[in-house]
């Protein structure tokens, strides 16, 4: 996925962060916090990873489906917008 490789520190940084989030909520979990700091920090991961999903799956569209479709430009291209309109809903 060339296209990963072009955005690979802004991704890398993002992972990092879910890796922050990830060691808080095992720190959370070790020591014994009440349930709703640690549904809190789960839901805060799983923010991030969705987040990250689409973002990485908006720019493979962009770049493999719109870019790439036969026809008029302008007409894959508002097609693929909704489409990850779409998916960023679903993610949230």
């Amino acid at each position: 996925m060339t296209h990963t490789a072009r955005e690979k520190t802004k991704l890398l940084a993002r992972v990092r962060r879910i890796r922050g989030q990830v060691e808080a909520l095992e720190r959370a979990l070790e020591a014994e916090q009440g349930c709703t700091a640690v549904l809190q920090q789960i839901a805060a991961v799983r923010g991030a990873i969705s987040g990250l999903m689409a973002e990485v799956l908006e720019d493979h569209i962009k770049t493999h489906w719109a870019a790439s479709a036969a026809g008029p430009p302008g007409e894959h291209r508002e097609g693929a917008e909704e489409l990850i309109d779409v998916v960023r809903t679903y993610f949230k």
